[in-house]
């Protein structure tokens, strides 16, 4: 997965994250798409978002992996 530093993720739209009210889980290429979708999952099972905040991430990482395959 390639470094996003703080420039790199200042630039991205808001299309290119999962919560993008929040600017959180960046979703712009595959690799980020499946930290995301690792990171929304540890978050829920620890009780840190709810499992539909988890699902809508999961769901918007899938778009990102199935149209860059």
């Amino acid at each position: 997965m390639t470094k996003l530093n703080a420039d790199d993720r200042n630039k991205l739209s808001a299309k290119d994250f999962a919560e993008p009210e929040k600017r959180a889980y960046p979703i712009e290429d595959k690799a980020h798409a499946r930290s995301a979708k690792a990171r929304a999952s540890q978050a829920a099972n620890s009780g840190r978002m709810s499992k539909a905040e988890r699902d809508e991430i999961d769901r918007k990482a899938d778009a990102v992996l199935k149209k860059v395959s």
